[in-house]
């Protein structure tokens, strides 16, 4: 039997801009999807901690070291600059398998920047 299990998450990134007139998708800097283990197009989950909001949308990958979390197109309406959101992804798996898995969880910092 396969199941869904957490894969990556990006806990409590901050949104720094809302582009609704883009075709869509989740903008993030590629430090922060390489510490996550996320891949360019990958479909994803963002939590909205302000509004309480959920959605799915899929990856794209924003300037090295720039902290941009970005809402492209129609999700450009369930956030704003400063809301802080989690974004996860998900992998299916043996269940055993999935026993043992250890996902990848990160936590930036100020301006979306990886601790040192």
């Amino acid at each position: 039997m396969d199941i869904e299990v957490l894969k990556s998450k990006v806990h409590r990134a901050v949104i720094t801009e809302a582009n609704l007139h883009y075709v869509g998708s989740l903008t993030l800097d590629e430090d922060l999807m390489d510490a996550a283990n996320m891949i360019e197009h990958e479909k994803i989950q963002v939590v909205n901690v302000n509004t309480g909001t959920r959605l799915e949308t899929y990856l794209i990958k924003g300037r090295r070291g720039s902290g941009v979390c970005c809402l492209n197109g129609p999700a450009a309406r369930l956030g704003a600059a400063g809301d802080i959101v989690i974004i996860i992804s998900y992998a299916r798996m043996e269940f055993e398998k999935a026993k043992t898995f250890k996902p990848w969880v990160i936590f930036p910092g100020a301006d979306n920047k990886l601790p040192r």
